[in-house]
């Protein structure tokens, strides 16, 4: 297959998905269908339509207002600019109005709707025109959410040995560089000689671009091109929308540098059914058992714990859970507390760490919202206590133990050898 056959085969996947198929000359400044100046990089129109549609009671001045902020490029680097527009597409952004009685109102405009994916607008166009300075660039596919442009597809041919995933990875570079306007919207870069593929974000070094491997999270397939299975695994526009949403995390590393994250397929897969495990488990028939997942070294597991937390948080049917992370030992526990904390933007709260039996106790008492980490040992009663008393009688409190097997056993009784007594393990405390 040749570079533009590989195109119009992910083309033609894309609107089996459902997205409305442009062509970018179309929609230039000379085309049939203008809707942008070569300079502009989102499509205006569609953007301030989609605004008026979510937020039908908010008035015109302060949805421009909100326009001009999602267009505003305010920080010193692309990653920072980044980060700042992820917010305001994930959270909304903040205007304020005067009613027609004259008081000043504050409210959010929201950019996307998360809940319907259908009351937005879905765009795949392909070689789309771009302006910067001097430079003039040609993305392969973009795909445009509400008109503004979230995903960039990057397609090379495999029967060209020097045009392979690298070769398309470091042509985003190079678009990076030169129309770096453009990913200041950007949430996912996609590579694909058309056999394989490849998805990263706009600071995974080559190593971290990764396969999708799985359509529907079941089995992966066979004999189908892992372009195909990366579009039609991730880029629905249902999936598309979950990931920004739900699987996307900044994270400062050495040097206080910022770093863009976003879920491999494994972590997406059982994040979401862990999700519905959980609802099940915690309903009025459940049996509040929401089940066991295994992970191999190095495969992410703190971020699936962070990405399952944020949608517990977020979700309508657990009204507001307290999540109670545990451990086994002080320095995991503290180790996972600050990668939780790190991402605190799509958590919604700050963790906090319990330090002693009464401070996990008190956490406890809280009626709703939280995420509270302790060591299994905190599970346990005083010296003046024969028993751990109930900490709490809520149904949405969901129990997440990492790496706390070693304690987690002993559920039965047995003596204890220096002083003859009968006492159980931490885990029959905690499940009691």
């Amino acid at each position: 297959m040749t570079e533009s056959q590989i195109e119009q085969y992910a083309l033609d996947t894309l609107s089996n998905l459902g997205w409305q198929i442009l062509h970018g000359p179309d929609i230039g400044p000379d085309g049939a269908m203008a809707e942008r100046e070569l300079r502009q990089v989102v499509l205006p129109e569609r953007l301030h339509n989609a605004l008026v549609r979510l937020n039908p009671h908010i008035p015109e001045l302060a949805l421009n207002e909100a326009m001009r902020r999602l267009a505003q490029i305010s920080k010193p680097s692309l990653i920072e600019n980044n980060h700042e527009f992820h917010q305001l597409l994930v959270t909304g952004v903040p205007v304020q109005y005067r009613t027609s009685s004259g008081e000043v109102k504050h409210d959010i405009v929201r950019v996307v709707d998360f809940t319907s994916p259908k009351n937005n607008d879905f765009a795949a166009v392909n070689q789309l025109t771009v302006l910067q300075g001097d430079y003039n660039r040609r993305p392969d596919i973009v795909l445009f959410v509400n008109g503004l442009p979230l995903v960039v597809i990057e397609l090379k041919n495999a029967a060209d040995t020097k045009a392979d995933l690298a070769a398309a990875y470091q042509q985003i570079q190079t678009y990076k560089r030169e129309v770096s306007d453009l990913f200041r919207f950007n949430e996912l870069c996609v590579t694909s000689d058309g056999l394989e593929a490849e998805m990263g974000t706009i600071t995974s070094p080559l190593e971290r671009m990764m396969p999708w491997k799985t359509i529907d999270g079941e089995k992966e397939v066979g004999n189908v091109p892992m372009l195909e299975v990366l579009l039609r695994g991730a880029c629905t526009p249902e999936r598309l929308l979950d990931m920004v949403h739900n699987f996307i995390v900044f994270e400062r590393s050495d040097g206080d540098k910022l770093i863009k994250k976003v879920a491999a397929y494994h972590q997406y897969w059982v994040v979401n059914k862990a999700l519905d495990r959980t609802l099940a488990a915690s309903s009025e028939r459940g049996d509040q058992r929401a089940g066991v997942v295994w992970h191999t070294q190095g495969s992410g597991k703190s971020l699936s714990m962070v990405f399952y937390t944020g949608k517990l948080m977020k979700s309508c049917d657990l009204h507001n859970p307290t999540v109670v992370v545990v451990t086994d030992r002080n320095d995991l526990d503290g180790q996972l507390f600050g990668t939780f904390s790190a991402c605190r933007e799509l958590l919604g709260e700050d963790p906090k760490q319990a330090n002693s039996r009464s401070e996990l106790r008190k956490l406890l008492q809280r009626q709703a919202g939280g995420i509270v980490f302790t060591t299994i040992q905190k599970f346990s009663p005083e010296d003046d206590e024969d028993k751990l008393p109930v900490l709490t009688d809520r149904r949405n409190v969901i129990v997440m133990a990492d790496e706390a097997h070693r304690s987690q056993y002993g559920l039965k009784a047995h003596v204890r050898a220096s002083d003859a007594q009968l006492v159980y393990g931490y885990a029959k405390y905690m499940r009691d």
